[in-house]
């Protein structure tokens, strides 16, 4: 039976069993995958941007005899943002091919209809049966990453020094742990609104406004995900000539996620790219020293980026891929197939 479902006030045992068919759907489809904890998954599913809503639903399974609660055996949830639902389903590797995931995908996509909404996107693992699942439901291919995981435990921390301290003269370095300092939000948010190291599409906007980074920033913490930052400041100007950013999930604590990595147009060519990534590395091993992994996402045309993170040791995993859909079409067609 698929129902709707509130993270914020679902049980202590509703929120262990998602996490254990979160872990079944990651042993079958990302063995490679660091398995998910409870902590903080609550808040990482309940808590949202200003201006943003996110709505959940369960499948449990029937019954048990002892009266006991019944597992969750699929989960979908999708998040309302600007004039898209972004959608993300799970569903145990024990319950597939059984009609579930379209049950789950057409309960959200009705709602996401009722709303008004006119398009539904999700991410999609390359080499992974979701592929084949989201293409069978007319869902097409609109954007590919490649994502790229680095082990820790392979770096050159000497190697790693030298390249951090690569950066040509009239910039200087700086770790933010938490994000950037207040004083230099306005200079961060024009870096991200000149030129993004990816040009992402709809599913994951950045934040260029001032005060929505502060309210991204803070959106992260609540969620349990850490942030961490590396700045390059031009002496002459004090503008922020170079960014990268790293989250550390409680989720996930042993493998972090790279965010944006931007170097403003008129500081390219200077060596920061390299250098900011090494710096971050850098600290990451103090800071969080249960850290055993970072993974990267990157256009496959982003050339200099990709060159960057093979010097640094990232090794290319998989494709990453965006996939989208008219609502009304997607309804009409599982309503269709029923």
């Amino acid at each position: 039976m698929v129902r709707e479902w509130d993270p914020r006030t679902a049980s202590s045992a509703e929120i262990a069993s998602l996490v254990d068919t979160l872990n079944a759907v990651l042993a079958a489809d990302l063995p490679q995958d660091p398995p998910w904890r409870e902590s903080s998954l609550r808040e990482y599913l309940a808590e949202v941007m200003p201006g943003e809503r996110r709505i959940s639903w369960v499948a449990k399974a029937e019954p048990t005899a002892d009266g006991s609660e019944a597992p969750i055996l699929g989960h979908v949830h999708v998040l309302l943002l600007g004039d898209i639902g972004v959608l993300e389903v799970l569903v145990h590797p024990s319950v597939r091919r059984t009609g579930l995931g379209r049950e789950l995908v057409l309960t959200a996509a009705r709602r996401v209809y009722q709303e008004g909404f006119q398009s539904i996107g999700v991410e999609v693992v390359g080499d992974t049966p979701a592929i084949a699942f989201y293409e069978s439901l007319g869902f097409s291919r609109e954007y590919v990453e490649t994502r790229s995981v680095l082990d820790l435990s392979g770096v050159d921390r000497a190697e790693l020094a030298e390249m951090a301290t690569g950066v040509a003269a009239g910039y200087h370095l700086e770790f933010c742990p938490g994000g950037p300092p207040d004083e230099l939000i306005e200079a961060y948010a024009r870096a991200k609104a000149e030129v993004r190291d990816v040009e992402d599409g709809e599913l994951r906007p950045s934040s260029y406004d001032p005060q929505r980074l502060r309210d991204s920033l803070d959106c992260l913490r609540r969620r349990g995900m850490k942030p961490y930052i590396v700045l390059a400041l031009h002496e002459q100007t004090g503008e922020v000539a170079g960014l990268t950013e790293v989250v550390v999930p409680a989720q996930h604590p042993t493998r972090a996620d790279q965010y944006d990595t931007i170097v403003v147009q008129d500081h390219r060519g200077y060596g920061i790219d390299r250098a900011i990534k090494a710096r971050m590395l850098m600290e990451l091993r103090s800071a969080e020293p249960q850290l055993a992994e970072v993974q990267t996402w990157n256009a496959q045309t982003n050339e200099a980026m990709l060159k960057v993170n093979a010097e640094l040791g990232y090794r290319p995993d998989r494709e990453w891929c965006e996939y989208g859909i008219d609502v009304a079409e997607l309804v009409h067609r599982l309503d269709a197939g029923r």
